[in-house]
């Protein structure tokens, strides 16, 4: 054999080599991947499947954030049946005690089932009720004043918006005055003084938490009008119809929109109660497109800092820790009738619509027997003609 010819077969050795020796070791690679090849597929097809339950689950997600939202305003049924399905079992394995025990007590038993169905409906009840009232606040902050009022005192305040809103002059009612007076005083006492002891038994008298909130909004309105301001006292003359407005101070085209809270120093003024005094101010300046419209909250207590940041933001003006004083509370108005000069005590029947007007020689006093010298004589409006 030729040299070139053994070279040649050299050279094609060791390239047959090269490739047994290659695919041998690509074999050996495949065979150690093999394994983790396998897995990856099985790791894609799970893939795949948890992707289509994580789409079907954001689809379940959202068609149960539709629910609750659709059956927030109704108390969430399904919670509250829940909880009462929950007690309900409760009372049942208590019943099938009774009945199993080594002495059965089968009529307590049955009394069991029985109180136990009533708890069920009335725990659905009362856990529909709670709901609905959380969620109410939420939407209607002025909600949380009423919280804790008795129900005789929230009939009384309805029933006397109803006497302030109605009746003419001459109308026959029973004068509020006697409600601080026994009858022997109210009979034998001359007229000076048994009002101002009315006036100073209402001072002193525990009050609800409305006719707190009411004399707060009173003492407030007094400040602006003492400083030449027309203030129409909304929350106390419409209710719960003032729209979050408790005063509306006006100066000629200026207007500010006065919202109060009276509370105890521990309880703090959060920012739902500036989004909702600067709600009632932006539909007041749309309704009056011509006047300067702004808002101011009067509180006893303190703002939390967030709704600092959101009533600066919002421009709304705050009044912290504002207690109450001693104010001359006694309203003297000239009637434009006929020139009439009476005065009001805070417990009369027209006392929160009578406005003050000092150009008209009105004023404000501290006592019965001062307005009786000035020439002012006891609202009429309450009882009728006879003096």
């Amino acid at each position: 054999m030729e040299g070139w010819q053994v070279l040649v077969a050299v050279v094609v050795l060791i390239v047959f080599i090269s490739w047994v020796y290659g695919n041998a070791k690509k074999a050996k690679l495949y065979d150690q991947l093999r394994p983790r090849l396998a897995n990856l597929d099985v790791a894609e097809a799970q893939f795949q499947r948890e992707k289509g339950e994580w789409a079907q689950k954001k689809k379940q997600d959202q068609e149960a954030i539709h629910t609750l939202a659709g059956e927030k305003s109704q108390g969430f049924p399904w919670l509250a049946e829940a909880y009462a399905d929950y007690f309900y079992l409760d009372e049942l394995r208590t019943a099938t005690h009774l009945e199993t025990k080594p002495h059965p007590a089968m009529k307590s038993a049955e009394h069991v089932r029985e109180s136990g169905a009533r708890r069920r409906t009335a725990e659905k009840l009362w856990r529909v009720l709670k709901y609905q009232l959380v969620y109410y606040e939420s939407l209607f902050p002025w909600l949380v004043d009423f919280k804790g009022e008795d129900l005789d005192d929230l009939i009384c305040q309805l029933v006397e918006k109803t006497q302030r809103g109605g009746g003419e002059e001459g109308q026959d009612q029973e004068d509020p005055a006697t409600h601080w007076l026994t009858d022997a005083e109210y009979r034998n006492l001359p007229i000076a003084e048994k009002y101002q002891l009315a006036l100073d038994r209402y001072w002193q008298k525990k009050k609800s938490k409305w006719e707190v909130g009411r004399d707060y909004e009173r003492y407030v309105g007094y400040l602006y009008e003492s400083k030449g301001w027309s203030v129409r006292y909304q929350g106390i003359v419409e209710g719960l119809a003032d729209l979050g407005r408790d005063l509306i101070a006006t100066a000629g085209r200026q207007i500010e929109i006065v919202q109060c809270k009276r509370w105890s120093r521990d309880k703090l003024i959060h920012e739902k109660h500036i989004f909702q005094l600067y709600g009632t101010i932006i539909a007041y300046r749309i309704d009056n497109p011509r006047d300067r419209v702004d808002g101011v909250l009067w509180t006893s207590t303190l703002l939390s800092d967030r709704a600092k940041q959101f009533a600066e933001a919002l421009r709304i003006r705050t009044v912290e820790g504002h207690s109450i004083q001693s104010y001359p509370c006694i309203k003297c108005n000239v009637s434009r009738r006929d020139g009439t000069k009476i005065y009001h005590l805070p417990f009369d029947q027209q006392y929160d619509r009578t406005l003050i007007e000092e150009e008209r020689l009105e004023r404000y006093v501290a006592t019965v027997g001062e307005a009786e010298s000035l020439g002012f004589r006891r609202a009429y409006r309450w009882r009728g003609s006879n003096d």
